[in-house]
């Protein structure tokens, strides 16, 4: 599969080389039946691409900033010399 094209936008082409392992994957999904054509598989492919990339990107500050919220939360939380397993038998009587 080399130098595939396919419509950019309305009037322009573009030519795409792929690595032989990429196009061995693309011609084995067709020829198992996976597929029906080459542009079906590029179709989901792209679809799946659109979908992770619409996904939120993690916030690493925000993720922080959330952990330190907890453990400011966890300070002042107190069980009084109990344990979680003495907690769970008192709400079992």
């Amino acid at each position: 599969m080399r130098g595939r094209r396919w419509p950019a936008h309305k009037d322009k082409v573009m030519t795409i080389e792929l690595k032989p392992e990429h196009s061995r994957i693309i011609e084995d999904a067709v020829q198992s039946g996976h597929y029906r054509s080459v542009d079906e598989f590029l179709d989901e492919a792209f679809a799946a691409w659109r979908t992770r990339d619409n996904q939120p990107k993690f916030d690493r500050e925000k993720a922080r900033a959330a952990a330190r919220r907890i453990r400011e939360l966890r300070k002042g939380v107190s069980l009084r010399g109990l344990t979680i397993k003495d907690l769970v038998n008192e709400g079992r009587r």
